[in-house]
């Protein structure tokens, strides 16, 4: 590395989780190594999860990404492999210390194309001050929902999550066949068991993302539980709502709990990076163990090392987020990656959640799905 004076750009996601612990790394990462600066901008958990990452690598060397991208970046090359830039046992260790399919979730080809900073699946939320009893089964989960006391996240997006949720949960994974989306018992089944809990969440929700069901369920008394949202250590952490929530596994459905969708994100380096042997570097900072537990967590970061999720003080300063949830983490479902998929993605979600608002006819709804994903095939 030379004395010359690098300055990287990076583009993260408007929450504490994705943005204050970036760039708190960022800044003492800087102290360490004097001669490169990194600064950070934002977008909304909306464009993250939609905007193409091809556009993005133009104007950014660092880039924090969902890793149903991968498929499209490996095929594009709009960023590029870690293999030659970190070494074979720094990428182990993230392997075997990998939060469920996490790590492999940004590898394909046999190269690693993002590290996973933040690992996260939808799990339970509660208000226990404001609930006595955490439901057990789907059953239980229908029951409070007639009360009015669940809130959900309902946009398009986490619809479709969902959605695979319960067909993995139910024992199949969906497209595993390219001539289907998902076999059509299980398809019904599932948006019939999504509609009979849906007929019964406040129409707010599905206007909801995560983020909004956890600022609702702190900062009002209107909802006590939530089944299965994007987990977010920070709704747990003193000083930082309201109202804490206490984070939990999952209801079961016939004895399995549920198997809920795998998320997080990932930290990229653009092809376009001039620099990338410095944005290397810092990647390999930043998903060290020992700052995913200390600094990273510490300013709201959401940590993707496993160590970090069976750290003592991570979790004591969490409400035990962890430890408790990392079983639903562990047998969590790794979606498609393929070239397509976010074609699939995109316009997926939008049916069922209709479908869970209003009813209708699940086989039509079906018959929309597997249009789309023989669609998205296509565009391999």
């Amino acid at each position: 590395m030379t004395n010359k004076r690098i300055q990287l750009k990076g583009i993260t996601w408007d929450h504490s989780r994705g943005f204050t612990s970036i760039v708190a790394t960022s800044q003492r990462f800087h102290e360490l190594n004097p001669t490169i600066e990194i600064s950070w901008e934002k977008r909304s958990l909306q464009a993250f999860a939609d905007e193409p990452i091809g556009e993005l690598a133009k104007r950014y060397d660092l880039l924090i990404i969902d890793h149903p991208w991968t498929g499209f970046a490996a095929r594009t090359g709009v960023i590029i492999p870690l293999n030659s830039y970190l070494s074979d046992a720094y990428l182990q260790d993230l392997a075997d210390n990998s939060v469920g399919k996490s790590h492999e979730s940004y590898s394909i080809n046999k190269q690693q194309w993002a590290l996973a900073i933040d690992a996260a699946t939808p799990v339970g939320a509660s208000r226990p001050d404001l609930l006595d009893q955490l439901p057990e089964t789907w059953d239980d989960l229908i029951q409070l929902a007639k009360e009015g006391k669940v809130a959900i996240p309902g946009i398009p997006q986490d619809t479709l999550m969902s959605f695979y949720m319960i067909c993995s949960t139910l024992g199949e994974s969906v497209c595993a066949t390219k001539e289907y989306v998902i076999s059509e018992e299980i398809g019904l089944k599932a948006l019939e068991m999504l509609r009979d809990l849906g007929q019964y969440i406040d129409a707010d929700c599905y206007n909801m993302n995560p983020i909004k069901v956890y600022e609702a369920m702190s900062s009002g008394d209107k909802y006590s539980y939530s089944p299965f949202a994007y987990g977010y250590c920070n709704y747990s952490k003193k000083g930082y709502a309201r109202k804490l929530l206490k984070f939990h596994d999952m209801v079961s459905i016939h004895g399995k709990k549920l198997i809920t969708t795998l998320g997080g994100t990932g930290l990229a380096i653009s092809n376009d990076c001039k620099e990338k042997e410095a944005a290397a570097k810092f990647m390999e900072y930043t998903a060290s163990p020992e700052v995913q537990s200390t600094l990273f967590f510490d300013n709201g970061g959401q940590p993707g090392h496993r160590k970090s999720w069976e750290n003592t003080t991570t979790n004591f300063n969490s409400l035990d987020f962890f430890k408790d949830t990392l079983p639903a983490l562990d047998r969590s479902f790794l979606r498609p990656r393929y070239h397509g998929h976010m074609y699939f993605q995109d316009n997926s979600g939008e049916p069922i959640r209709q479908y869970m608002m209003k009813g209708g006819d699940a086989k039509e709804v079906l018959k929309t799905l597997n249009k789309l994903y023989i669609e998205s095939l296509k565009k391999e």
